[in-house]
C-alpha cells in the first residue's frame, strides 16, 4: 500500500512502512550539509533511520551550499 506524503511541496508516494533513511538513500542525499524537518519539526540524522513515514507528512529537506 502506498502513502501520499510531500516533499519539498511537491507531491510523493511512498510505501507504507518507508523510513526518512530510506527516502534520504533514494535521494542520495549526501553524509554532510542536509538538514530534514518533517511537519516543521527537525529530524536528526540520527533519527531518520526509526521515523517511519505517515500518509500527509510533509517533509521538507535543505541543503548546506557555500557562496556569498
Amino acid at each position: 500500500m502506498t502513502i501520499r506524503i510531500k516533499i519539498n511541496n511537491q507531491p510523493a508516494e511512498v510505501q507504507e512502512g518507508t523510513t526518512m533513511k530510506t527516502v534520504a538513500d533514494e535521494r542520495q542525499l549526501p553524509e554532510k550539509g542536509v538538514a530534514v524537518a518533517v511537519n516543521n519539526e527537525m529530524l536528526p540524522r540520527g533519527e531518520w533511520g526509526g521515523y517511519v513515514l505517515k500518509d500527509g507528512d510533509d517533509i521538507v529537506i535543505l541543503k548546506a551550499f557555500c557562496g556569498g
